[in-house]
């Protein structure tokens, strides 16, 4: 069986002054997954976040890079780092430069890539998160939602295999919600894994591959997101609701069994309403669900 692109193997971390972060955690992240990290604030998810890309070492356990144990030294790191991107929740926390552009340069500079070669880094990645026409933008002047995408730009001109992003949506309203989704999802249909932390149910629901359940340092599932959202006892220990589009589409029948898998969007919700209804599908007004929608640029 071939190893994980990336696993935590009973990882424990312990923050100054006794409190337990993290007990005994095992993940496995495969190549190519959206992997949702979801649990209740204050679970532990930004603090094994920190660990995925070797900025947290752990008290206890091991990372395992494609079934090896990282290591911490400096060369190791900077491999590590390369593979394995971290956006954190707070775009302040990571943008520093003048503009755009000197930002998101900044780490293929650090990595001893030519002008030339960062430059079109720089404009690829830029144009992967639809932020072109900010390129000589100050970087105080940018609105949250676009500092959160100029973040993820700096990180994704590294070129990472895995982009580990923390709560990517926080802070962000409905639009802004559905152009960052929509701009990561062309990045994963290119190839980037994604693993991502949220507390938002509907979004793991809607958005994620798989899931693993968060609950106090630990997770305590870990599989296909709708068996992992359907186990109602699992959400009751992590202190998380259903989703509502999968209650919705049980009660009209569907996800008993292969054969009618329950719908993941509201747009396919609503077809299934239709259905059950008996009312033609232009009845009601459907609009696209947002991890899917991927119309002009954002603010």
């Amino acid at each position: 069986m071939t190893a994980p692109l990336l696993a935590a193997r009973g990882l424990e971390y312990v923050y100054p002054g006794g409190v337990v972060a993290l007990r005994g955690l095992e993940l496995n992240i495969e190549r190519g997954q959206k992997l949702a990290i979801l649990g209740s604030n204050g679970s532990g998810k930004t603090t094994l976040l920190l660990h995925l890309n070797g900025t947290c070492q752990p008290t206890g356990g091991e990372i395992r890079l494609d079934g090896q144990p990282a290591r911490y030294d400096h060369r190791a790191l900077n491999q590590w780092r390369r593979r394995v991107g971290l956006v954190l929740q707070e775009p302040d926390d990571q943008l520093f430069a003048a503009t755009v552009g000197q930002d998101v340069s900044f780490g293929p500079l650090n990595l001893g890539l030519s002008e030339p070669e960062t430059g079109e880094r720089v404009r690829e990645a830029l144009e992967a998160l639809r932020i072109a026409h900010l390129a000589e933008r100050a970087t105080h002047a940018l609105s949250f939602g676009q500092k959160k995408r100029v973040a993820i730009a700096g990180v994704l001109a590294m070129r990472p295999e895995i982009l580990v992003l923390d709560e990517p949506t926080a802070g962000l309203d409905p639009h802004g919600v559905t152009h960052l989704l929509g701009a990561l999802q062309q990045l994963h249909e290119a190839g980037t894994t994604l693993v991502f932390s949220t507390h938002d149910v509907e979004l793991a629901y809607a958005w994620a591959d798989r899931v693993a359940l968060f609950h106090e340092g630990t997770v305590l599932c870990q599989g296909g997101t709708a068996a992992v959202l359907g186990d109602r006892e699992a959400l009751h220990r992590a202190r998380l609701r259903p989703p509502l589009l999968l209650e919705v589409a049980e009660a009209l029948g569907a996800g008993r069994d292969q054969s009618c898998p329950a719908p993941r969007s509201r747009e396919a919700v609503l077809t299934l309403l239709q259905e059950r209804l008996g009312e033609p599908a232009s009845a009601v007004s459907v609009e696209p669900a947002v991890a899917h929608s991927r119309r002009g640029p954002s603010e």
